[in-house]
């Protein structure tokens, strides 16, 4: 209860600044937590339909790996049905990698969608907080002014202290962000990079299909 009670008052006396970081950090929270799940989410979908894709491929039964990836609707189905659909009008491996390149280009913005606003919010978290020991700051220098010259010592420490509440909280709230930031994005570029690496295993199983066979 002390610590709860000693957390309250911090809040109190960083004064009206202390609420709009507060909405930042919720805003920034609520959008990690969607971010994690979709990305999670992805993820596995992803694995899954790549091992019923990968078995289709390997056996070169390229119209089952057409059909799972009309009734997929996950990225890496999406991706491969641009390449399969290409492979009915051309053969050359850079038409068929040109359009599978458009479709992870479809793809990416979706997995990096609201994922920047957290570095933004990690700054508009500092600022808030920098403003409002700023504003603290002159409040008390201007109510020092006007104080008895015995006190002015005291008051000018203590309103500091109050003062100082503001970015302390500010860098409490942006630091987390910050964090969660860059483990979403390396989240990220691991999605992209497993879609990249799954392009190229389906444009070489295309390719090695449309080599001539060697007669022994």
């Amino acid at each position: 209860m002390e610590s709860i009670s000693t957390i309250i008052s911090f809040f109190q006396e960083g004064g009206l600044f202390m609420y709009p970081i507060v909405l930042v950090l919720a805003a920034g929270i609520a959008i990690a937590i969607e971010r994690y799940i979709y990305l999670t989410a992805i993820r596995s979908a992803n694995q899954r339909q790549w091992k019923e894709l990968m078995d289709a491929l390997s056996r070169h039964d390229f119209q089952r790996a057409m059909n799972l990836s009309q009734k997929s609707k996950a990225a890496i189905g999406k991706i491969l049905l641009y390449g399969l659909e290409r492979t009915k009008s051309a053969r050359r491996r850079d038409d068929i990698e040109t359009a599978m390149e458009e479709g992870l280009m479809e793809i990416i913005p979706n997995l990096e969608k609201r994922t920047h606003y957290l570095a933004i919010f990690a700054n508009i978290a500092t600022l808030l907080g920098l403003l409002g020991t700023i504003i603290g700051l002159i409040q008390a220098f201007t109510a020092v002014g006007a104080a008895n010259p015995a006190e002015k010592a005291d008051m000018l420490s203590a309103s500091i202290s109050v003062a100082m509440n503001t970015t302390a909280f500010g860098l409490m709230a942006a630091i987390p962000l910050l964090l969660i930031h860059t483990l979403l994005q390396t989240k990220t570029t691991e999605l992209v990079d497993s879609l990249e690496m799954a392009t190229v295993k389906f444009i070489n199983i295309i390719a090695e299909s449309a080599a001539p066979k060697s007669v022994a």
